[in-house]
């Protein structure tokens, strides 16, 4: 039964729902009505100040298609719902095999370069192979510069440090990381962030794994540095646990429509995060992500009774 105060819609009712109507006509229709939806939230970049939307968008599996016409013809129009909606943060890494270059052939079909804030990542050891990636990086973003390059997962950190500072200094780089997507590794990420100046970290957080509530994201708030979330949902295990059990009547106090959008919302309501970065394939999951952006985030109090449903 419908709650009579808030919607009961799960991301999968929502998903079947569109798929059971069908159609081309359909489908039109939903494109028209996200063809000017209100802009998301932004928050700043500690460092340097600049306004950074509040979600983004993953490429880890869902952008790796080759050529397949059909599947970059899916995934131009989640770039398209992600512009629209006011997003512009794309994160991929050499690690997501094909996908720097899809992201970088879109966007140029598109002529949407400007639109984006392309982060990517070198992923490699010693630093003539992490020259070589990150050139190749840039490459297949037919772009002669990246808004954010990470270390992804800490690999030779030391080593790729030093250059990505000296390409920051040149202009080929705006900022500059570190990441990692498992709770044991908070640690090594504070270590680095204790001796080393860095403007963005990229770490996993959801609503079913808050280990870095307790130290990690106060730390990371004082030391003045943006954070990137991976892994919102945890790989769908967030979606598998609420499967069929309807939104709590209070979510719509805070624009919720979905589980997708609970989940997104209560990462985004602490306060040191600055971006969330879930993956998706579908332009359906692009509208119900971008959701979470718009509208009141929950305070403290609410933060506190979502997470005691888990």
């Amino acid at each position: 039964m419908r709650a009579p105060t808030a919607p009961e819609l799960s991301r999968a009712d929502f998903l079947k729902g569109l798929a059971g109507v069908g159609g081309a006509a359909m489908l039109g229709n939903w494109k028209d009505a996200m063809a000017k939806p209100t802009p998301i939230q932004t928050r700043k970049i500690p460092k340097g100040g600049e306004r950074l939307p509040i979600v983004g968008l993953g490429t880890w599996q869902t952008f790796d298609i080759g050529g397949d016409t059909e599947a970059r013809a899916q995934r131009q129009e989640v770039l398209r719902l992600l512009f629209e909606g006011g997003g512009s943060v794309i994160d991929s890494s050499p690690m997501y095999g094909r996908s720097e270059a899809v992201v970088g052939d879109l966007l140029a079909a598109m002529g949407a370069r400007d639109r984006a804030f392309l982060a990517t990542k070198v992923w490699t050891w010693g630093e003539d192979k992490g020259i070589r990636q990150m050139k190749d990086s840039l490459e297949n973003f037919k772009s002669p510069r990246i808004e954010l390059m990470q270390i992804h997962n800490l690999v030779d950190w030391q080593t790729h440090l030093r250059t990505l500072r000296q390409w920051k200094e040149a202009g080929t780089f705006r900022y500059i990381g570190i990441t990692h997507y498992t709770d044991s590794g908070l640690d090594e990420l504070m270590a680095v962030m204790r001796t080393e100046e860095l403007d963005f970290v990229q770490m996993a957080y959801s609503i079913g794994s808050r280990a870095a509530e307790e130290t990690f994201l106060p730390y990371v708030a004082d030391r003045g540095v943006a954070v990137l979330v991976n892994r919102p949902y945890e790989g769908g295990g967030l979606f598998r646990k609420t499967r069929g059990t309807p939104l709590p009547a209070w979510a719509a106090e805070y624009g919720i429509a979905s589980w997708g959008q609970f989940f997104l919302k209560y990462v985004l309501s602490h306060p040191a995060v600055t971006c969330v970065i879930p993956g998706t394939s579908k332009p359906k999951h692009m509208a119900d992500n971008l959701g979470a952006g718009r509208g009141p985030l929950p305070d403290a109090k609410t933060r506190d009774r979502m997470a005691r449903m888990f």
